[in-house]
């Protein structure tokens, strides 16, 4: 009965391959229609994860998009191992899953004609956290800003600092920061947009020194995990602590924008800074 259930295991799989379960109202939905809705569901609006390359091609016009310091990647310093393997090895693992060398892409292009650079952070490369070779690009980017006098913009997804680094993953905090605080020197916008979902270290560097800060819909946006704050604190949180919407209530953030209208939003806002 051998062949039967390997027939049964792949039908499940060509069945599987057809559709994409929204993860928050469980509706299924055809592969091809949730590709075609940039990865949203049609139902109830929940933005699923995109590459780095994908939110690029959204939002930069076609064939404007330099990538830039693509040679910077991840260093062990430390020669950290644990029970699962040692860090190198978990490198070069998510090189090769995701394609890409670091958790962020960085680069210029054109946002509707409008000069820009851009760091774009990948949450498939471990977890999207910053190590020091993702605080290098994301300083460096912000450097060429301030060098070419052009508008800067970070997309973040992140579950926080890269533990596998110890001090010097943290250290990028306080280097990520210093890079985007100089653009205030020459009056040079800087945008942060908040994806699902950007943690830890990010939230608390970074990604809340935006001129202005936005995010897309429902995106969970904290420092401390919700059930550590509930056992620290002993109280129950609400049920839509730490989302883009209870943020934006209270103050934390600018605006929520959703995936398909995040071009137009970005060119009338640099458009009013080229003024």
């Amino acid at each position: 009965m051998a062949w039967y259930s390997k027939a049964i295991t792949e039908k499940k799989q060509q069945i599987k391959s057809l559709w994409v379960r929204c993860k928050k109202c469980q509706s299924h939905i055809w592969q091809e229609e949730w590709h075609n809705n940039l990865n949203v569901c049609p139902h109830c609006n929940y933005h699923g994860s995109i590459t780095a390359y994908e939110r690029i091609n959204l939002i930069f016009d076609e064939g404007t998009f330099n990538e830039l310091f693509a040679s910077i990647s991840p260093v062990d310093s430390l020669g950290f191992n644990d029970l699962k393997g040692s860090y190198k090895d978990k490198i070069e693992a998510n090189k090769k899953k995701s394609g890409i060398s670091e958790a962020v892409i960085t680069g210029e292009g054109k946002i509707n004609g409008i000069r820009a650079v851009a760091a774009v952070m990948d949450f498939r490369f471990l977890g999207g956290s910053l190590g020091s070779g993702t605080g290098e690009k994301i300083l460096q980017a912000a450097n060429f800003a301030f060098e070419q006098e052009i508008p800067y913009i970070v997309f973040s997804a992140s579950g926080g600092a890269r533990m596998q680094e110890g001090v010097l993953s943290l250290m990028q905090m306080a280097k990520t920061c210093a890079g985007v605080a100089r653009l205030n020197k020459k009056d040079i916008p800087f945008i942060s947009v908040l994806t699902n979902p950007t943690t830890g270290g990010v939230t608390a560097s970074y990604a809340m020194m935006g001129d202005l800060n936005i995010s897309e819909p429902g995106a969970v946006i904290g420092f401390a995990g919700r059930r550590v704050i509930e056992q620290t604190i002993g109280e129950k949180l609400p049920d839509d602590f730490q989302t883009a919407e209870y943020l934006l209530e209270h103050g934390f953030i600018d605006s929520i924008v959703t995936r398909k209208d995040m071009k137009k939003y970005l060119s009338q806002v640099l458009s009013y800074y080229n003024r």
